[in-house]
């Protein structure tokens, strides 16, 4: 089968923002902060000095039947919540796709640790008999593929890239790819995480890469600005229905933009930092227009990686001047979302496919005094209207992972 024009027909998540796409997307239009104070115990009991995070802003057990909620580790409960979103999103019914023609690419970056934290923590205290026997399902990494996998009768395939926080993105990736090659018609892709616990915290804590803003959660994540000291953890989910796109208009789809291009890089450089020159994230860059067959001058918008730490924000930048130019204009949706990790690509590639569809750039939210640094166009304060002809999605990961993706307008 010949390669084919890729398209979005569906679009899922569950944010810090709201339960659902359009409550995302507004409250980033109007610049809310999903960001607030943890109220967990242990955040006392351990003395961390990081005391927020971005949580989600609707609760899965609110929305998933107690008994299915019980059995899912709150990876999964996201990534099904924002599957069965995009699904009817798309237009899909119980029918609308071969099994065999349909695949699923989801992936996360962490997965079930808070299933594995609290299992062990019953062995210790009460013994064999009190560990729940769907322990393995609930804690494995590839959990919230398998099961949209198993939601959907998925039988072209059921992948979940793991590649820290470029997880989600690679998730397109990899869909992309199997459309293209013709393995499949329609595939479910994106990300999910949902790790907000004690060790997670600590442990970001102690590498000094998190936010201590306590006192002002709501401004405590700012990519770009002087005053940036570290990111701000969230969770969430967010997936998209990617479609060949002879499939979708044969069967009459919504299509809100095309995945052109991809690119996937690797820095090997350090297991956190990014390289400094960021010669890697430029090629991912160049490589997603290369595959899309896109000019640069047409990439009109960046939705950046932007995790607001001091190294990162800027090495972005410059590789943005690198592989594209000083037109495009960026936005960082870590300033209302927090990080969320394996999610974060995912749910970003939702919001540059939106701003394309929309026609509209969502702000980047408490940049004070933008660094010296940074010498590109940077929306703030107010969303900007644009025409956009072409937008790329940046998405980095621990162990150097680059993943650039590249939306074209419908």
């Amino acid at each position: 089968m010949s390669a084919s024009d890729v398209v979005v027909t569906g679009l899922g998540a569950t944010t810090p923002l709201g339960g659902g796409v359009e409550e995302t997307w507004d409250g980033f239009l109007a610049g809310r902060s999903g960001v607030s104070a943890l109220e967990a115990e242990w955040v006392e009991r351990f003395d961390l000095p990081v005391k927020i995070a971005a949580q989600l802003a609707v609760d899965p057990t609110e929305v998933l039947p107690r008994v299915e909620a019980r059995r899912l580790d709150r990876s999964e409960q996201v990534a099904l919540i924002a599957a069965r979103q995009a699904w009817q999103d798309a237009g899909f019914g119980d029918d609308g796709v071969e099994p065999e023609r349909l695949g699923v690419v989801v992936g996360t970056g962490i997965g079930g640790a808070t299933t594995l934290l609290h299992q062990d923590d019953l062995l210790e205290q009460n013994g064999l008999r009190k560990v729940s026997p769907l322990t393995v399902p609930m804690l494995m990494p590839n959990g919230p593929a398998a099961h949209i996998g198993l939601e959907f009768s998925a039988r072209a395939g059921v992948h979940a890239p793991v590649s820290a926080c470029a997880s989600g993105a690679e998730g397109l990736a990899w869909a992309w790819r199997l459309l293209q090659s013709g393995e499949a018609d329609v595939v479910i892709a994106g990300g999910a995480e949902a790790c907000i616990a004690a060790i997670t915290m600590a442990g970001f804590a102690q590498s000094r890469t998190m936010s201590t803003r306590n006192d002002e959660p709501e401004r405590a994540s700012r990519p770009w600005d002087v005053d940036r000291d570290g990111f701000v953890l969230g969770e969430g989910a967010g997936i998209v229905v990617l479609e060949r796109e002879e499939f979708a208009r044969a069967r009459g789809a919504r299509v809100y933009a095309r995945l052109a291009g991809v690119g996937m890089t690797a820095d090997a450089h350090h297991i956190t930092a990014p390289d400094p020159e960021g010669t890697w994230q430029a090629k991912a860059m160049e490589a997603a227009m290369r595959s899309g067959g896109i000019d640069p001058a047409a990439v009109g918008h960046v939705n950046a990686h932007a995790t607001s730490t001091q190294v990162g924000d800027v090495t972005e930048t410059v590789a943005v001047r690198k592989a594209i130019g000083d037109h495009p204009v960026l936005t960082a949706p870590k300033s209302a979302l927090g990080h969320l990790l394996g999610a974060a690509g995912a749910v970003e590639s939702i919001i540059t496919i939106l701003a394309i569809h929309h026609g509209v750039i969502p702000p980047t939210a408490n940049v004070d005094e933008l660094d010296p640094g940074v010498s590109l166009d940077v929306v703030t304060d107010e969303p900007r209207k644009m025409d956009l002809e072409v937008a790329i999605n940046d998405s980095f990961g621990f162990g150097g992972h680059n993943v650039a993706l590249a939306f074209s307008s419908a």
